[in-house]
């Protein structure tokens, strides 16, 4: 069946880029609605609405950045679509009193935590899903990222970084049942101290602190308490990707695996994917896959101990 939450939940916190203070509120929403976001602060006659899609995603490096035909954008919404994803909910309406969605601590805990304990309510709708039928690869420079047939859906992710703190991390996971939200859903963005000195000298990383960040300096990690996970940094780019994937409006059925990848290549790969119409199908769930999706039998005792 498909789904939205029980009732509206509300966050408020600065955004990682702009540093802007904003409220954003979720709304129980209606079958068939999907995933949208409404710029409540824009009231100059455009057009608030921005529909969680794909083809409405401005491909940029850093974050994953809506945008509609009237100029109107929000950034950074990969941790809240991956915490959607991960508590399975398939409808919702997003109010948001700015331009970028507030980073939090910098992972997806919070949100996740208030989606379950306000609880998931069934709607009168079956759940359509995105069976990858082909393989389907992107690549840029020495990354890329690939889709292909699974019976369910992996995440499979290698990221190689100099700084001993970082190095070279792999890691696979089945999403089914909850492990988002056990595995990933703490761990945080990250970052080199001399990428985050570049990015201010740009006027971006204004809202980031070490409370909100994995900041690294070679062999050091800067952020009080250390890592969550000894591997957190690959853990969160499958946080992300995950978010990211979650812009085709369904759960998907089959394996991604990123190689050095970010928010414009899997973007970009969500593009391969639908201009070949030979490479992927939506159906119905059948109660087998029904039963495995990633937010299905998830409940406060998986929640991690950042949540």
């Amino acid at each position: 069946m498909q789904t939205t939450i029980t009732t509206s939940v509300s966050f408020s916190g600065t955004g990682l880029h702009s540093g802007r203070p904003v409220r954003m509120t979720l709304l129980p929403a209606a079958v068939g609605h999907g995933i949208q976001f409404k710029r409540v602060d824009v009231k100059d006659g455009r057009d608030p609405m921005l529909p969680a899609h794909w083809a409405q995603v401005e491909q940029t490096p850093l974050c994953t950045k809506l945008y509609n035909g009237d100029g109107v954008t929000l950034a950074t919404i990969e941790h809240i679509m991956a915490a959607l994803a991960g508590c399975g909910i398939h409808n919702i309406l997003i109010e948001i009193d700015g331009p970028e969605v507030p980073i939090l601590d910098g992972s997806a805990a919070r949100f996740v935590a208030k989606l379950v304990r306000a609880g998931v309510r069934q709607l009168d709708g079956n759940v359509r899903v995105l069976r990858i039928l082909k393989p389907v690869t992107v690549q840029q420079g020495d990354a890329w990222a690939r889709l292909e047939p699974a019976d369910g859906f992996e995440i499979s992710f290698h990221i190689d970084f100099a700084d001993a703190a970082i190095g070279r991390q792999d890691l696979t996971l089945d999403m089914s049942n909850g492990t988002f939200v056990r595995e990933l859903s703490d761990c945080r963005t990250f970052c080199r101290q001399a990428d985050v000195d570049a990015m201010r000298d740009q006027g971006l990383a204004l809202g980031g602190t070490l409370q909100n960040a994995v900041v690294v300096d070679g062999d050091k990690v800067l952020s009080p308490g250390g890592m969550r996970h000894m591997d957190e940094p690959v853990r969160h780019k499958m946080l992300d990707a995950l978010g990211d994937l979650y812009t085709v409006g369904a759960p998907i059925i089959g394996r991604y695996t990123g190689h050095r990848a970010g928010h414009a290549l899997t973007n970009k790969l969500l593009r391969a994917l639908f201009a070949d119409h030979n490479a992927w199908t939506l159906e119905t769930s059948d109660q087998n896959h029904a039963r495995k999706l990633p937010g299905v039998g998830v409940c406060a005792d998986d929640l991690p101990m950042s949540a």
